[in-house]
């Protein structure tokens, strides 16, 4: 990530990469409430894949930033759910 970045001209602070996510998790939404009608058809939820890899990229830029090795990040998530699951207790964050 760190190399295409780079090459791309497309290195930003983490504040403004936080944004670019927000941002691209809106469009999901919108994906979202467009195709389902406002929650009225959910059966019909639409995501383009294309908005989910824009929320990838902002995800992994927005780690890239933060000197955040991402993989590791997602393996510490992975065993967090798996403890919770272990445990018994809903595997959400509780809130």
């Amino acid at each position: 990530m760190a190399t295409f970045l780079r090459d791309h001209d497309l290195e930003s602070p983490p504040q403004y990469r936080l944004l670019d996510l927000v941002s691209e998790v809106g469009e999901l939404a919108k994906d979202a409430t467009v195709s389902t009608d406002y929650g009225e058809s959910p059966a019909d939820l639409a995501i383009n894949s294309d908005e989910i890899g824009d929320v990838l990229f902002s995800v992994l830029a927005l780690a890239e930033g933060l000197d955040v090795d991402a993989e590791a990040a997602f393996d510490e998530a992975l065993e967090k759910y798996e403890t919770r699951l272990a445990d018994g207790e809903d595997p959400g964050s509780g809130h």
